[in-house]
């Protein structure tokens, strides 16, 4: 999938690194049993969603694929 930069926007790239910090949040939160830190980090993850998709909103995002025109079936050949 390299070949095809998925994935490789800044909108991407800003929205995994936030849910990835809101998961950390939560999972030391769980780890010290304080249910409200663990929603917190829950916000967090959420937050980094929506933050990706307004940047994808704003242009900072892959562009949307135009539709490859569908080969014609070659004409068969008759033996």
């Amino acid at each position: 999938m390299a070949g095809h930069n998925h994935g490789h926007t800044p909108a991407a790239w800003t929205g995994v690194t936030i849910a990835f910090i809101g998961f950390c949040v939560a999972g030391a939160f769980t780890v010290l049993a304080n249910p409200l830190g663990f929603w917190a980090g829950m916000v967090i993850v959420a937050l980094g969603g929506v933050v990706g998709v307004a940047m994808r909103a704003a242009g900072l995002g892959m562009p949307k694929a135009q539709p490859h025109p569908r080969p014609r079936p070659e004409a068969q050949t008759q033996q």
